[in-house]
């Protein structure tokens, strides 16, 4: 059968599609109601009020150990005036917690007792009638509410209830949520074998990824087996799915405007189509429907894009069979550390690095690609962009939604600037001697991270900036741009850099020089990075224009990027460290041993999380699981140069 364009419907804004979403599905009481024990209900749902049985304490009881007493027989004692009294008639021993007396009403702390013999004792202050008692009832009085319906219940509610004599509870069961993974390009992990695994293939994870995020927020999911992209083997699961006792149904990949994408056409031969595309980025292709009473969504197949619809869109649906708010979490005010562009009329939910510089908490963009896994595992908060601007300028306030705790980000030490392998290592090697500080580091280029310090947006940058007129690194450049701003320079390492190429290189490359040839492809650095003007020092000093070099302009951000791309074979050479093409297993030619440095602004340098990172790089630790990577040298690490 051909197959047919799948054309968007007319797209709605987030806010457009959620009160869509609010008013197609009513779900009062769609949830049935289950009794279970107490303590196997952490973290369920009250579906009904829950009222004490029990009061607590049930008796009298004495709050402190000393004696008994009925309290009017103490009044008038003083330290001129003190009073004897009798024990086993008018006092009695008794230790916390245990029952009063009948007669008595309060209880004379051990303390502020004088024992005169073994049936005397002497008091020289009164007691007020239930001192140091625990009335009944004083915690739960029997037939009081406990928690209300809707009620989440946690560890401490467990005490409570137990304690008021309710033992089982009413809970509403948990929302049951098919997932349906699509796609023939997919491939079950769990099957996976690497000689197997073909261009074109990729690995399914949105259905575990997705089932746990289910799960925190109160459901039970399960996932059917991948399906094809087969329009009628999809369209038989929904149905099958929607005639049993599943609450939602998810189908994953299959919402864009591909032409085998096949989710709305589903739900529309099954039921509605409610929206098909939101104006958000990531997200964009979502599809909202119903089969009969059941909400069916199409999430769409990229990692970033398959969370945040969820996010928006089944997470509140969830929330709201269960009685519960959907809370986003905190927000805090940041500032972006450079001008972010966006694209008018797409809300975008932009993932950020945080950390706190000063008296400012910065915000670093991740990598945009709804692809891009890693920019939400990495990412500190999400900053949402308006439909109505077309960016964000640096140094301008905005709110983040906070993706890990506060206090987590405030430990953040922020490096902007070059990448290098060894950054990997040292955060690692942190983690490892101080759990509670994290290393966040941005790669930029050296210029980039010059200008960041200068800016006061990072504690520290890296950078292997080559003077081409004295073959120094790095201090001329300080010297030119942060005149003005008075930084410490700490080597990191020592560094072999040159050229990357494929395992046996294949096309005979011996240097530079060879990448002006016709046969030759490349990839360059981007603009302002030290392997970038290290390149075109040497092409200046052998006399090769940039322009002859095919692939001078296609550009990457690190030096793993630059070595995977020697790896799929869409380049046949690029600039880039060793450890990069060892990381691989690709050939390397050598072209320079160069100096990588932290500038470290001097107003932090003296600081706790500045000084246990340098702590960390003078570890022998540290030096020797450099030296393990290959094509570095230790020798001046930790050295102050400036």
């Amino acid at each position: 059968m051909k197959s047919k364009r799948n054309v968007y419907l007319k797209m709605k804004t987030l806010e457009e599609a959620q009160e869509i979403l609010h008013g197609s599905f009513a779900v009062s009481d769609v949830l049935a109601i289950e009794t279970i024990p107490v303590p196997d209900a952490v973290g369920r749902v009250l579906a009904q009020p829950i009222q004490a049985k029990l009061s607590s304490p049930h008796f009298n009881a004495a709050a402190m150990d000393g004696l008994a007493v009925k309290a009017e027989i103490t009044f008038g004692a003083s330290q001129t005036a003190p009073k004897t009294l009798m024990v086993g008639r008018d006092v009695f021993y008794i230790n916390t917690g245990h029952v009063m007396p009948t007669g008595t009403d309060a209880v004379i702390m051990i303390e502020n007792v004088l024992v005169l013999d073994d049936t005397r004792i002497e008091i020289d202050k009164p007691v007020f009638p239930w001192q140091n008692v625990r009335k009944v009832g004083e915690d739960i009085v029997a037939t009081e509410l406990l928690f209300p319906q809707n009620h989440r219940i946690t560890s401490y509610c467990v005490g409570a209830l137990l304690t008021g004599g309710v033992f089982a509870v009413p809970v509403k069961k948990k929302p049951k949520i098919l997932i349906i993974p699509t796609g023939s390009e997919l491939v079950d992990w769990r099957s996976f074998s690497i000689e197997n695994f073909k261009p074109g293939q990729v690995l399914e994870t949105n259905s575990f990824v997705l089932g746990s995020l289910i799960e925190n927020c109160g459901g039970v999911y399960s996932r059917h087996n991948m399906l094809l992209d087969d329009s009628a083997k999809i369209k038989q699961a929904v149905q099958a799915a929607a005639k049993e006792d599943y609450q939602m149904i998810l189908i994953l990949g299959g919402s864009s405007a591909g032409s085998e994408d096949f989710a709305k056409r589903v739900i529309l031969d099954l039921g509605q189509v409610f929206v098909h595309g939101v104006t958000i980025m990531p997200g964009k292709p979502v599809v909202i429907g119903t089969v009969g009473q059941t909400p069916v969504f199409g999430i769409p197949g990229y990692p970033v894009s398959a969370i945040i619809a969820f996010e928006q869109f089944v997470r509140p649906l969830i929330h709201r069979m269960l009685g519960q708010p959907d809370d986003t979490g905190e927000t805090i005010q940041v500032e972006p550390t450079r001008k972010i562009a966006s694209k008018l009329g797409v809300e975008e939910f932009l993932r950020v690095k945080l950390g706190q510089v000063g008296d400012r908490i910065v915000a670093t963009p991740l990598p945009r690609g709804a692809g891009s896994i890693t920019s939400i595992t990495e990412a500190d908060g999400i900053i949402r962009i308006p439909t109505h601007i077309e960016g964000i300028n640096d140094r301008e306030k905005v709110s983040a939604q906070l993706l890990r705790p506060l206090p987590s980000v405030l430990r953040t030490i922020v490096i902007v600037g070059s990448h290098d392998n060894t950054l990997d290592v040292l955060a690692d090697q942190i983690k490892a001697r101080h759990s509670r500080l994290t290393l966040s580091s941005s790669h930029v280029g050296s210029m980039g991270g010059l200008m960041a310090i200068k800016k006061g947006v990072c504690h520290l940058a890296g950078s292997h900036l080559l003077d081409p007129q004295d073959g120094s690194y790095n201090v001329s450049y300080i010297e030119k741009f942060l005149a003005q701003v008075d930084v410490k320079l700490v080597n990191l390492v020592l560094r072999d850099q040159g050229l990357i190429v494929g395992r046996g290189n294949p096309k005979s490359i011996k240097g530079i020089e060879d990448l002006a040839r016709n046969d030759i492809s490349f990839i360059n650095r981007q603009a302002g990075s030290g392997t970038r003007i290290l390149l075109d020092y040497r092409l200046n000093q052998i006399g090769i224009d940039p322009a002859d070099i095919n692939g001078y302009h296609h550009e990457e951000f690190t030096h793993m990027a630059v070595a995977v791309a020697v790896l799929s074979g869409t380049v046949d050479a690029g600039l880039g460290i060793h450890a990069a093409a060892a990381a691989l297993d690709l050939d390397f030619i050598p072209v320079v041993t160069e100096q990588y440095d932290l500038i470290i602004a001097a107003e932090h340098f003296d600081s706790e999380n500045i000084q246990l990172l340098l702590e960390a790089v003078n570890s022998r630790q540290f030096k020797r699981r450099v030296d393990a990577l290959g094509g570095y040298s230790t020798e001046k690490t930790g050295e102050i140069i400036l």
